[in-house]
């Protein structure tokens, strides 16, 4: 799977830059995220170097058939009518798991959002685990894996630096892509 995710990536002109941790668990923060295009090209990526990555979905994309088949490429329902915290059981949950790397998209929507959902932060600080920034592209037609990250206890400094990986990066709409405050 890994040849073949390899060889379409780079039919469609798309490469896989830096090194991938040897970490059994992580929250990948995964920018921009402005167009379905954006899942397609993440799997890709993930099988071209061999890392199984879980990524939550609205709970109805997993009704029968397409359940099917994004239940085992990782897909974990999320219900939002719950008033549940997700932050809280998805940090249980890393405590629990042996390996378990969790795929989050900050922003939350494919639509312009300079206020990016919290939700990968708190899931790692809470877990105790590092958060590993990955930048998508467009332009360059490149997924950037950059450093990992360990949250300290300055949230706004660490949001600052990890923001401070997607600076330049291009969706593939790139009018729907912000940092927010400070950054543009």
């Amino acid at each position: 799977m890994a040849n073949l995710s390899s060889k379409i990536l780079s039919t469609l002109g798309w490469k896989v830059t830096g090194t991938l941790p040897a970490v059994s668990k992580c929250v990948i923060c995964l920018a921009p995220h402005t167009s379905n295009m954006d899942f397609f090209i993440g799997r890709l990526a993930c099988n071209a170097v061999g890392l199984k990555s879980s990524f939550l979905i609205k709970k109805e994309w997993l009704y029968p058939p397409i359940g099917w088949i994004l239940r085992p490429m990782g897909a974990v329902g999320v219900n939002r009518s719950k008033h549940t915290s997700m932050t809280d059981t998805l940090a249980e949950t890393f405590k629990r798991a042996d390996k378990l790397i969790l795929t989050i998209t900050p922003e939350g929507t494919r639509q312009r959002n300079p206020d990016w959902k919290m939700g990968f932060y708190y899931i790692a600080k809470k877990a105790g685990i590092p958060i590993l920034p990955v930048v998508m592209d467009f332009k360059l037609k490149e997924i950037q894996i950059k450093p990992l990250f360990t949250p300290t206890d300055d949230e706004a400094a660490d949001i600052k630096a990890i923001k401070s990986n997607f600076i330049g990066a291009t969706g593939r709409h790139p009018e729907l892509f912000s940092l927010g405050e400070g950054f543009e």
